[in-house]
């Protein structure tokens, strides 16, 4: 897995969680979703392909987020992580990706951190601490379509100009060397935020993704206070190690900020 991923920026763990497991965090992830669209109706209606901040409190009660914190505290999922990241895991957010309601809607190439990082900055980030998305399909979806290694190389013309629709591109245009990666319920895909990707839509998909990180209080900042599970809580899970470098961590910048 480690040399796969650094090779290629992404992995897939077919089949590691089974009927029973999914469908328990199919009806909590589906209570969160249900409380959010209604929360969210415009938002969702208009362009919405994803949601974030699931371990929070406002669209889950104790026993949901309880549910979350302890399949991401696994021992299945938290063996995986240490094995592939260069230092102990740190926990970062939850997001949830569905499709769009406009069916004409185009998913979009893009780099996590081109949202928030400049240009030079998102390229110099790829030489820096990583942050990796553990994708959990709840349902059989089209998946993912990505381009390998560039979680470690700078964008071809072609791809820069599609993914920042320069010259007449749009983000939606092919890529030359894009490949599609489908997921079954139950798989595991394993990638870089910095990648170059986008979302295949179709399916009715669903997914969890748990975004960690390496311990580092600059990507730390972006986890939500709400979303860290309690002292009790932690207490409950296989790992709490992700969860307490996360606490620790922002728990420092305080003090020093």
């Amino acid at each position: 897995m480690k040399s796969a991923y650094a090779a290629n920026g992404y992995f897939v763990v077919k089949g590691l969680f089974n009927k029973d497991e999914l469908q328990k965090l199919r009806t909590v992830v589906l209570a969160f979703h249900e409380s959010w669209q209604q929360k969210n109706a415009r938002f969702y209606a208009e362009k919405a392909v994803n949601s974030a901040y699931l371990t929070g409190r406002e669209h889950l009660d104790d026993a949901g987020r309880k549910q979350l914190f302890r399949f991401i505290g696994s021992s299945r999922l938290m063996d995986i992580a240490t094995a592939v990241m260069n230092r102990p895991p740190a926990f970062m957010n939850t997001q949830l990706f569905f499709d769009p309601v406009n069916k004409l809607q185009k998913n979009y190439w893009h780099r996590d951190p081109q949202y928030h990082l400049s240009v030079e900055e998102q390229q110099a980030a790829l030489a820096g601490p990583d942050v990796i998305h553990f994708r959990v399909p709840l349902v059989d979806e089209p998946g993912i379509e990505l381009i390998p290694g560039s979680h470690k190389c700078w964008d071809t013309n072609e791809e820069l100009e599609v993914r920042l629709e320069h010259n007449g591109r749009k983000n939606y245009d092919d890529l030359s060397r894009g490949v599609k990666v489908a997921l079954a319920a139950g798989d595991l895909l394993v990638f870089s935020a910095n990648m170059i990707h986008r979302g295949l839509y179709g399916q009715d998909r669903l997914s969890l993704d748990i975004l960690l990180c390496e311990p580092e209080p600059d990507l730390v900042k972006f986890a939500d206070d709400a979303c860290l599970p309690s002292r009790e809580i932690m207490k409950t899970l296989e790992h709490s190690a992700a969860f307490e470098s996360t606490i620790r961590l922002k728990a420092i910048a305080k003090m020093q900020g």
